[in-house]
């Protein structure tokens, strides 16, 4: 074996084992959600913020961290996050009440975007353009891998030994990242060695993000939200006049004005993300809470989603190096928009075979759309800002993460008020569901358009690779 295919071959492999921790962290978490209430005796709303904390973390420094890597190596940052990532996942195993769980998930997140605002960067900086497409199809099916094994190995492991063991596993895995990261990760890349970080553009970025953000998963829940969510909003207004006035910015704005396939790659990815993500906690609260299956059980029920987006998400990847990655993921989201459509007619006596079924078609439809989307996005730019495009996908998925938890948590609020689970009208609690997903769906419907705007992506301006750049 060359030394081209061994760096190849170990990146590849270390790049997925750390893709494989965060959303395999989310989606057992939502399956310990019931556990973890029960244990702290807390509210749906504090609740929602061990989901919405880590999104929100990890939202905020994506971007800053991924210019960072960008200019001083992005292996160098890579390493760093996942080190945090395994620290902060043994201390949120130790946790003692709800408030420091909900600290611990915060300063995990800011480990998780070190490590997802230069995992994609790398990936692209090592395969050449033409291999672009179906290496990200396999980097996401490992992110799906993670999904598929997180309902039930997350709900199995919260099962038998206590939602504190899902924590200790992901810093098992943490571990071994890092081992692979410094003895089998050679080389550095670095696209802008040398420029000059924009750490006032990155401060603005970060406070204006977390405020924006803040505000809108506290609308319903808090008298300041209103307040904070203008406070961000007027921040982020003061970043992009900074931005638009700095040489070298921590975001570069005419990636969005100037490159078409950019801007609208990135909003039909924070389109999709918010009027999807929530489905795993909905169906989770659904199926444990409304129709009193047991975290184990409820994980089982939950993988045909997963497992879907995992097995077609290389054939994805494949397509879009074939076809315009827009149609293909077009039609994903079309995908998607009918199973968030058939979900609004949930009640507590739905079979259980037809939440199954459209579970595995919402994954059919994400699994068409995601990689597709990370193709367009990735070889619209050139190579000295893989990482800020890298990172920018990244910020739309957790921005829209963050979203979708916000909705949700507002619609059950509305509905149940700020109760404990256990302690919910079940009649309620199902009816706040249903109009969840009937947002969602409209949501998601309004993101085909996004998704077909983006126009054709011409393959003759894609970046030229040059290995070791």
């Amino acid at each position: 074996m060359t030394q081209d295919a061994q760096l190849k071959r170990h990146t590849l492999i270390t790049i997925t084992m750390a893709s494989f921790l965060t959303p395999f962290m989310g989606s057992a978490v939502n399956l310990a959600i019931p556990a973890i209430g029960e244990q702290f005796n807390a509210s749906a709303m504090h609740l929602s913020w061990v989901v919405t904390s880590y999104i929100l973390a990890s939202a905020a420094f994506l971007v800053p961290f991924g210019r960072l890597a960008d200019i001083v190596g992005r292996k160098k940052v890579f390493i760093a996050g996942n080190i945090s990532f395994f620290l902060f996942s043994l201390l949120c195993g130790l946790a003692t009440s709800v408030e420091m769980l909900i600290a611990f998930r915060a300063l995990q997140g800011i480990g998780s975007a070190l490590i997802f605002g230069t995992a994609m960067a790398i990936l692209t900086s090592v395969f050449p353009p033409q291999e672009r497409g179906k290496i990200l199809g396999i980097n996401v099916a490992t992110v799906y891998t993670g999904l598929s094994l997180g309902p039930v190995l997350g709900g199995s492991l919260n099962h038998n030994l206590g939602w504190q063991s899902i924590f200790y596993f992901c810093a098992i895995i943490g571990l071994a990242v890092i081992i692979m990261s410094l003895t089998r990760l050679k080389g550095e890349w670095a696209g802008a060695r040398g420029e000059r970080y924009d750490l006032t553009g990155a401060v603005l970025y970060s406070f204006g993000l977390v405020l924006f953000m803040y505000g809108i998963s506290s609308i319903g829940t808090s008298a300041w939200s209103g307040y904070i969510l203008t406070a961000g909003l007027v921040i982020l207004a003061v970043f992009i006049r900074h931005e638009l006035k700095t040489e070298l910015p921590v975001l570069n704005l005419k990636l969005f004005s100037k490159n078409v396939t950019f801007a609208f790659s990135n909003l039909a990815a924070l389109i999709n993300y918010s009027a999807t993500f929530a489905v795993g906690f909905l169906v989770s609260l659904y199926l444990q809470v409304v129709l009193g299956y047991n975290s184990q059980q409820a994980g089982f029920i939950l993988l045909s989603q997963p497992v879907l987006m995992a097995v077609l998400s290389p054939f994805a990847g494949k397509l879009s190096d074939r076809v315009q990655p827009r149609l293909v993921a077009s039609w994903g989201m079309a995908l998607c928009t009918t199973g968030l459509f058939i979900f609004v007619f949930l009640t507590r006596q739905t079979p259980i075979w037809l939440v199954l079924a459209n579970l595995a078609l919402l994954g059919v439809g994400f699994a068409l759309f995601s990689s597709p989307n990370s193709n367009a996005v990735m070889g619209s730019v050139e190579k000295k800002f893989y990482g800020i495009a890298s990172s920018t996908l990244g910020t739309m998925r957790l921005t829209g993460q963050a979203i979708s938890m916000a909705m949700a948590t507002l619609i059950i609020t509305m509905f149940v008020g700020n109760v404990e689970l256990q302690q919910a009208d079940v009649n309620q609690l199902t009816k706040s569901i249903k109009i969840a997903f009937t947002v969602f769906a409209v949501t998601c419907l309004a993101g085909i358009f996004a998704s077909l705007a983006r126009g054709n992506m011409h393959t003759e301006n894609r970046p030229v690779h040059k290995p070791g750049n």
